[in-house]
């Protein structure tokens, strides 16, 4: 049995965690865009050029990003569990 009064209707998402979703997967893309910017060689750090160690922080940084936002979908649209033969079958038996 669901808990939804209508399990086949999503229940209302979150717009506002939605928005911040979308803020958070838009800042890799930002920051990552104007190459110019960061095409440079100082600060080194570890040896390694400002350009290279810019984009690897970024490799960590866009996963840490990805993440929160998927998980703030989440909690925007919670999840609605889907029907099955079983349970349609006893909704029909009522």
């Amino acid at each position: 049995m669901s808990d939804h009064e209508n399990p086949d209707q999503a229940p209302p998402a979150n717009t506002g965690l939605l928005w911040f979703a979308g803020i958070l997967l838009l800042i890799p893309m930002l920051a990552l865009t104007p190459v110019g910017w960061y095409a440079k060689k100082d600060p080194e750090l570890w040896g390694f050029p400002f350009f290279v160690w810019y984009q690897l922080m970024w490799v960590f940084l866009c996963s840490a990003c990805t993440m929160a936002a998927y998980s703030l979908v989440k909690k925007a649209r919670p999840h609605v569990p889907m029907r099955t033969s079983a349970s349609l079958d006893a909704e029909d038996d009522r």
